[in-house]
């Protein structure tokens, strides 16, 4: 999988602090990376659901995961972490799903 110019999904609840203190988080991981992505979004898990295809890579809490099995089936990476706000599980974990 290309590690530039992926798109990232991240999903909370409501669409509204989770997700955007996610998305900092997610910007901050990349940066130290060296990845420039395609596109980071943020939203509400009902507009995630059905936006998952569109994205390369899917991160939400960890109990949010099931949500997501229509846009596994359909090649998207979908990633629960246990804290949305550590960059170290991120990381972890866009290592152990082959993103980096």
């Amino acid at each position: 999988m290309a590690k530039d110019n992926m798109s990232f999904l991240v999903c909370c609840a409501n669409g509204a602090g989770s997700s955007l203190m996610m998305k900092m988080t997610m910007e901050k991981v990349l940066k130290k990376l060296n990845l420039k992505p395609a596109k980071i979004h943020h939203c509400a898990l009902s507009e995630g659901k059905s936006a998952a295809v569109q994205f390369d890579v899917v991160f939400c809490a960890q109990n949010f995961v099931n949500m997501f099995k229509d846009a596994e089936k359909k090649g998207t990476i979908v990633i629960g972490l246990r804290n949305i706000m550590s960059m170290q599980e991120m990381e972890d974990k866009m290592k152990e799903h082959g993103i980096i």
